[in-house]
């Protein structure tokens, strides 16, 4: 599944990691794969189940692209 990068480091904010949302502003594509780029999120401390879960259960962020 595809995420935006965007999403992501807004998520990583909402965790109070500032640093890690900076560090993965700077690293990570535009679009990231959950599955291709599960190594780099996991980088970050986001599983990414968990990652769909909470940016595409309909709450919080939302807007998880297919």
């Amino acid at each position: 599944m595809q995420i935006d990068k965007s999403q992501i480091i807004e998520f990583l904010k909402s965790r109070g990691d500032q640093d890690k949302a900076r560090q993965a502003d700077s690293e990570m594509p535009e679009q990231v794969d959950t599955d291709k780029d599960a190594g780099l999120l996991e980088q970050y401390g986001l599983d990414p189940k968990d990652l769909m879960d909470n940016l595409g259960g309909g709450g919080g962020l939302g807007g998880v692209l297919s």
